[in-house]
């Protein structure tokens, strides 16, 4: 389900790969390994298609790819892009090689490091099972002392790549229960590997299955309801740092808390981070350098922003999610109305895709006036679809953001539109 910028699209995005979601007009047949569409055609397991995942076009048969090159004469070019810009662009990454991609296409830095998305490794997916799964605390102990090193090698790894430029960590922001198995082979395979019965781990999907995992058990909220996991990446964090640091590399890692919408729920997930970080500062008898601050993804935290940034050492907008919550729309579900919606004049854009100025922007531009008037030189950053498109970047250099992060892949643009933008507000051009 889904269409362009729906969970799915981006995540694979992200990846560098194509992702084509909301393709209705087939039916997958599993039994029979094949795909069927409406007008007849039949495509069995083995066929080869190629996918445009710009367009959403599907072809049949192989389409010669051409592998792209960047010549000199266009890093010269991006070169001057970035003299021209107010805007700095990161990207978002989460692996290594996501890292030395952002890097190679030009970002400043990372804007958004998706811990769960460090997770999907066979092994390490087993380990958050156990955790989630576990029947006493010494066996989740365990689990979350596993989770930690794969953390803090990630880290490391990232920090060393980086190089000292900013790291924007986010926190887990997923329910739980997108981590757990969902075929049947599947949980036979963790019942043979934990030792836990199937029904045991049927009856814990079944507890954590949420009708709305959008706006269900999610971001801080894990946080508030499972604390040893907000320990373990703190952790993880401090001890990824201090081992850099003794390699000659200083870093500042920027702690992300997602999804707060009220200041003493901000309070209560920073006062685990500091005490976390503290204990390991003691224990190792060095002193670290960090910041803490939050993403901005509801109406409520953007009303909230000034007492939000008294505590705060930076924003990072969500406007996916903000689009979400304030529209009402399902990013995975409102691509079957929004053509509609389009063709019929409703709507000027689809505003997953340019930011809804008007409705949206507004709460961005009240988020960044609250908050500026506590801290002058707050630093506002912008991670979501939007970050790469034009009309979006003109609307986000316009209020003053600091700087945007979206995908490696899309770096390049998102650093020729933040330039083109800054001219176009510069010289008045409409």
């Amino acid at each position: 389900r889904g269409g362009m910028t729906s969970h799915a699209a981006v995540v694979a995005r992200g990846m560098g790969r194509c992702c084509v979601c909301g393709c209705e007009s087939i039916n997958i047949d599993i039994k029979n390994k094949c795909i069927k569409f409406n007008n007849g055609k039949v495509l069995n397991e083995g066929d080869v298609i190629s996918i445009d995942g710009s367009t959403g076009n599907v072809y049949i048969g192989e389409i010669k790819e051409i592998e792209p090159t960047i010549s000199d004469e266009f890093d010269i070019f991006m070169n001057w892009t970035d003299k021209c810009s107010k805007l700095k662009v990161y990207a978002n990454a989460d692996t290594t090689k996501d890292s030395v991609n952002a890097l190679n296409m030009g970002a400043k830095g990372i804007g958004l490091c998706r811990t769960e998305h460090m997770f999907f490794d066979q092994k390490k997916i087993l380990s958050i099972r156990k955790m989630i799964l576990s029947l006493d605390s010494e066996s989740k102990s365990n689990a979350l002392d596993e989770l930690k090193e794969y953390q803090k090698k990630d880290f490391i790894d990232i920090f060393k790549i980086m190089n000292g430029k900013p790291v924007t960590i986010r926190y887990l922001d997923p329910p739980l229960h997108e981590f757990l198995p969902k075929t049947k082979e599947e949980i036979n395979a963790l019942s043979t590997y934990l030792g836990v019965s199937n029904k045991k781990i049927e009856e814990k999907i079944k507890e954590l299955k949420e009708f709305n995992p959008m706006m269900g058990h999610r971001g801080c909220r894990l946080d508030i309801t499972n604390e040893d996991i907000a320990i373990m990446q703190s952790k993880a964090i401090a001890e990824a740092v201090i081992e850099v640091e003794k390699e000659g590399l200083h870093v500042t890692p920027e702690i992300m808390i997602p999804l707060t919408v009220d200041v003493k729920e901000f309070n209560y997930v920073k006062n685990i981070v500091v005490n976390t970080i503290k204990q390991v500062m003691k224990e190792n008898n060095i002193k670290i350098k960090y910041k803490i601050g939050t993403m901005i993804e509801t109406p409520r935290a953007c009303i909230k922003s000034r007492e939000l940034a008294k505590e705060s050492d930076f924003f990072s907008f969500g406007t996916n999610d903000l689009t979400q919550l304030t529209f009402g729309f399902s990013r995975d579900d409102a691509s079957k109305f929004i053509n509609s919606y389009l063709d019929k004049k409703l709507l000027e854009n689809d505003p997953f895709k340019s930011l809804d100025i008007d409705g949206v922007g507004e709460l961005v531009k009240l988020s960044v006036r609250k908050s500026r008037l506590v801290k002058p030189n707050f630093k506002l950053g912008v991670c979501g679809e939007h970050a790469a498109q034009l009309n979006s970047i003109r609307f986000f250099n316009k209020i003053g953001i600091t700087y945007i992060s979206t995908s490696p892949y899309r770096v390049p643009v998102a650093r020729l539109n933040a330039a083109i933008a800054n001219i176009m507000e510069k010289y008045k051009i409409k």
